[in-house]
């Protein structure tokens, strides 16, 4: 049966060119503060804010940075960034969609669903020849967001162990073959993987030019991996961005349970009551 896709997560390129100047359209450049001050989509703001800790990108919390923003400080950073309640956020980035889909997951964690990802993001604008811009967009002022938690997509340390005897959950690791087997442990006490985890790095999921692959090839290599809808699946990685990218990809063939471990291997490495494999 052939798969079919979510595309309503996803803004093509020809839409955006003809949407750039809608009022009600937040364009949010995810890629570092120095590279959207060399070009950057027009009317653009970039995801940059004193609140928050470096890579800035990653919409983690100053004060514990394996976590996201808590909702008081997550609902100052988009109101400060002109996103509202009522924005339709576009995020893009030059990374094969790993910041914007962070980003897209962030705000639906907190309950904005106004939300889609760039398909190919900035290399697929520029390489169609789409307009560019050096000039500062100033965000919006006066916007206000309200943050809704949603905890059926979010993922802890202790729901995990609580639920991955079940036989209808799937683990997700979208970390390199090294961070997998243990052999790059990325600094944290322990390396390896979660026990039962399937593998399957979150770059196969793009092509060379960052758009997103085909429903059915998607498909093809997470059900050989026992990655199947018919299951819950939670994603975890380093720190949750990759996890994100890959929760993204998930909702975008349609699977209708998802979670992101948020805190990933940087909180489950260097706790010691979780358990792990390493390869020998």
């Amino acid at each position: 049966m052939t798969q079919s896709v979510n595309s309503d997560l996803l803004a093509e390129t020809d839409w955006l060119t003809e949407h750039l100047d809608d009022p009600n359209i937040v364009i949010v450049d995810c890629d570092t503060l120095e590279s959207y001050q060399r070009a950057h989509l027009p009317n653009a703001i970039c995801l940059t804010h004193p609140v928050l800790p470096e890579p800035k990108r990653y919409l983690k919390d100053p004060d514990n940075p394996t976590f996201i923003l808590p909702p008081d400080k997550f609902a100052g950073v988009m109101s400060d960034l002109g996103i509202g309640d009522d924005s339709y956020v576009i995020a893009y980035d030059a990374s094969r969609s790993l910041y914007s889909s962070r980003l897209w997951w962030c705000l639906n964690y907190y309950g904005h669903r106004g939300v889609k990802v760039l398909n190919g993001g900035w290399r697929k604008w520029l390489h169609a020849g789409r307009p560019i811009s050096d000039i500062e967009h100033k965000p919006k002022s006066g916007a206000i967001f309200t943050p809704r938690p949603n905890p059926d997509i979010y993922a802890s340390a202790e729901s995990i162990m609580a639920d991955m005897q079940r036989s209808d959950i799937s683990l997700l690791d979208v970390r390199s073959d090294g961070e997998w087997t243990g052999e790059n442990n990325r600094g944290n006490a322990r390396g390896g993987h979660m026990p039962g985890a399937a593998h399957l790095e979150w770059v196969n999921y793009v092509d060379d030019q960052g758009v997103f692959k085909s429903p059915d090839e998607l498909a093809g290599m997470l059900s050989e991996r026992g990655v199947i809808p018919d299951k819950e699946v939670i994603t975890y990685c380093q720190g949750g961005i990759r996890a994100a990218h890959a929760f993204f990809t998930l909702k975008l063939l349609g699977y209708p349970r998802v979670r992101n471990y948020d805190g990933s291997f940087r909180d489950w490495g260097n706790r010691n009551d979780t358990p792990i494999v390493k390869e020998s």
